[in-house]
């Protein structure tokens, strides 16, 4: 087992990977940009150490600078957490040639799920179902044209490095998908220096239902239950559940076996999430394979009582699993607490947090990393909480966790914790009446 970990990341996930060393008696060593050094996973960490400005180049995505601490601090393995570096293929590589510890799964496996229209053909030719689409990545817009006629409007162009919804574009007719195929392009050389894209006939009123799978070095997968994830903005979660009231338990068993099969299909080790959209007929497809932990991973913590994380270290350090098959209890849902103004279409909220009260009680878990006095940056992502209610059923997590967001009181900037309350108490959350495109009921009309 590792003596000292190094955290590749910041904020909440940082505090949750300095949580699950503590568990196990490991050293935790925090890294952080100058506008961080007053966080708290620099100040909770066994030690910690700065690795340069603000910008996010400079600093979290800097891997000298991390390789580097990793050496001075003498750590023995990297959790790079989710984002930044998390799934990158070459971080992963370097940390290998340094005989440091990658937290994650192989460097090969990465570049494999990262590249999302290889991805794609390895899991069709291994019998997962994949959305219609092209074979490979698209040339130019008169070939996205001629295919999209093949498969039928309306189709979605979709980058094929990079994720959390950039390089995304849907189009419903011909003039539409070439203007979707150059800004697709475009966004995403931007986002992750790749314009690579692929198109996919796009599924309409689908919902999101991702798989937890566990692999070890031993060749063992393991899958952890679905998790839903329809409730969404610009193509990013704000509300994920589990279980998903969409799935019975036949087309639950079939959807765990794809998951699997995937998983296998790139020889997975570590934690991964195998994400599918289920359309209203019921048939699903596989759409992408995320290597890496994922921001919503509570909501199965809770169910099956299983630390993610630690688990995420244990195979790493070449443990086996240890079992085969995972019982689940209850309900759990999450509501992901942004900067953001929900009425002036998420626009970011950075600033001073000059007043904070967390919610508690019965069956609420609250990830974060805030305080009163915490300078929201304006350089990363906005999340600021996740909050987090487990009940017996399904009715009492929600209301649960309406009532935590409730008593969620954050002074200073705008949140989406009062839009997460508004669509849980909603009749059409209720009834488990959702796809991905529910959000746009309970937001202003434009124009």
């Amino acid at each position: 087992m590792f003596r000292r970990i190094l955290i590749a990341n910041r904020g909440e996930i940082a505090l949750r990977v300095i949580r699950a060393c503590r568990h196990m008696g490991i050293t935790s060593i925090a890294v952080y940009s100058t506008a961080d050094q007053n966080c708290l996973h620099a100040s909770l960490a066994d030690e910690s150490i700065c690795i340069g400005p603000p910008q996010a180049n400079l600093s979290y995505l800097n891997i000298p600078s991390i390789i580097a601490a990793a050496e001075i601090a003498d750590a023995q393995a990297i959790h790079p957490g989710y984002g930044f570096l998390s799934e990158n293929p070459k971080f992963a590589t370097i940390c290998k040639d340094c005989h440091i510890g990658f937290i994650g799964p192989s460097p090969e496996t990465i570049a494999l799920s990262g590249d999302k229209s290889v991805c794609r053909a390895r899991m069709k030719a291994a019998g997962v179902p994949t959305v219609p689409g092209s074979e490979g990545l698209i040339q130019d817009a008169e070939t996205a044209v001629k295919l999209a006629k093949d498969i039928g409007f309306p189709v979605l162009v979709k980058a094929t490095a990079g994720g959390g919804g950039k390089g995304m574009r849907i189009a419903h007719n011909d003039v539409a998908l070439q203007h979707a195929v150059n800004m697709a392009s475009t966004e995403a050389a931007a986002a992750f220096g790749d314009g690579g894209v692929y198109l996919e006939k796009y599924i309409e009123n689908a919902r999101h239902v991702e798989v937890q799978i566990l692999g070890d070095h031993q060749g063992r997968i393991v899958t952890l239950g679905e998790r839903e994830c329809s409730i969404q903005r610009r193509h990013q979660k704000l509300i994920e559940e589990t279980p998903s009231v969409a799935l019975t338990p036949s087309l639950r068993a079939k959807m765990m076996k794809a998951a699997y099969r995937a998983a296998k299909a790139i020889n997975y080790t570590n934690a991964g999430t195998v994400e599918f959209l289920l359309a209203p007929d019921n048939q699903f497809y596989f759409i992408e394979f995320n290597a890496r932990i994922q921001v919503e991973h509570p909501v199965t913590e809770e169910v099956t009582r299983k630390d993610l994380v630690c688990e995420q270290i244990r195979i790493s350090a070449g443990e086996p699993l240890g079992y085969s098959a995972v019982k689940t209890e209850g309900h759990a849902i999450e509501a992901r607490v942004y900067a953001e103004d929900p009425m002036q279409n998420f626009a970011p909220s950075p600033g001073l947090i000059k007043n904070c009260h967390l919610p508690g009680g019965p069956g609420i878990r609250v990830d974060t990393h805030l305080f009163t006095g915490y300078e929201v940056p304006r350089y990363y992502d906005s999340l600021l909480a996740k909050v987090i209610a487990w009940g017996q059923d399904r009715n009492q997590a929600i209301e649960r966790l309406a009532g935590a967001l409730d008593e969620f009181r954050i002074d200073g900037v705008k949140t989406t914790a009062a839009l997460c309350a508004t669509i849980l108490r909603s009749g059409r959350f209720r009834r488990g009446d959702i796809s991905m495109n529910t959000i746009d009921h309970f937001l202003p009309k434009v124009g």
